[in-house]
């Protein structure tokens, strides 16, 4: 993948991109063994060597990112027709091979993890890995007692059998659910199955990780180094 040297450098969390376009005029940076004071120069973020004031620097990128999702949008990398919640980052995150874990449904809001670590990424969708969801879904009609026992108990949803989910009755209309699995349209499905249509589907965690309340929807913040400790353990990477 080629890349501006300023811009790539800043990508690397090195420095602000004014600050590495002063060190890259200022002789210190070098390409391949040779220095060079042109911050605009096209980098080969693949292949070149990078060093800067001597010290060799990884070119490798990850990032992992706690995204609010809004309604409206694809969770998908790319789609040609329809915005993605890749369009809501950096054109640089998809570049770098950024991608969302797991899906949400186009009208569902609230909690996506993205990140540029593919083992960490399908350890953590694996089916026998078991991460929890908690979703809170307001819907039509009256929630009652019993409905928490069909959901512990699991149910048949004719192409497949949930697994026994953790339903909490906040209101009549309002409930928490907490699923380790994630098949298509599945809480909502659960919810049909016992004569409750959702209006309202919002995601507040995903294993560990709980939606930061300081996250309007349609903003993003990387995940801080805790967190991502909390999520690769949950994978079971945690000596990773």
């Amino acid at each position: 993948m080629k890349m501006r040297l300023d811009r790539w450098l800043a990508t690397l969390s090195v420095g602000s991109r004014s600050e590495v376009k002063q060190w890259i005029r200022g002789g210190q940076a070098a390409v391949n063994g040779r220095v060079i004071r042109d911050p605009a120069l096209s980098f080969e973020t693949e292949e070149d060597s990078l060093a800067v004031n001597g010290k060799p620097l990884d070119g490798r990128v990850v990032r992992h990112v706690m995204l609010h999702k809004p309604a409206g949008l694809l969770t998908a990398a790319r789609d040609a027709k329809q915005p993605t919640v890749m369009d809501l980052l950096p054109p640089v995150y998809r570049s770098i091979g950024c991608m969302p874990v797991g899906r949400l449904d186009k009208d569902t809001t609230g909690l996506l993890v993205l990140t540029c670590d593919g083992e960490l990424n399908h350890r953590l969708l694996s089916p026998g890995r078991h991460v929890d969801k908690r979703y809170r879904a307001l819907v039509e009609g009256e929630l009652e007692p019993k409905d928490i026992e069909t959901f512990a108990a699991g149910m048949d949803l004719g192409d497949f059998t949930a697994q026994p989910a953790k339903l909490t009755i906040l209101k009549p209309s309002l409930a928490e659910v907490v699923i380790s699995e994630g098949k298509f349209h599945q809480v909502k499905r659960m919810f049909s199955a016992v004569g409750h249509e959702v209006l309202e589907l919002h995601r507040c965690a995903f294993g560990p990780l709980e939606l930061d309340p300081e996250l309007a929807e349609g903003q993003w913040r990387e995940l801080t180094d805790e967190e991502l400790k909390a999520l690769r353990e949950a994978a079971g990477m945690g000596d990773a």
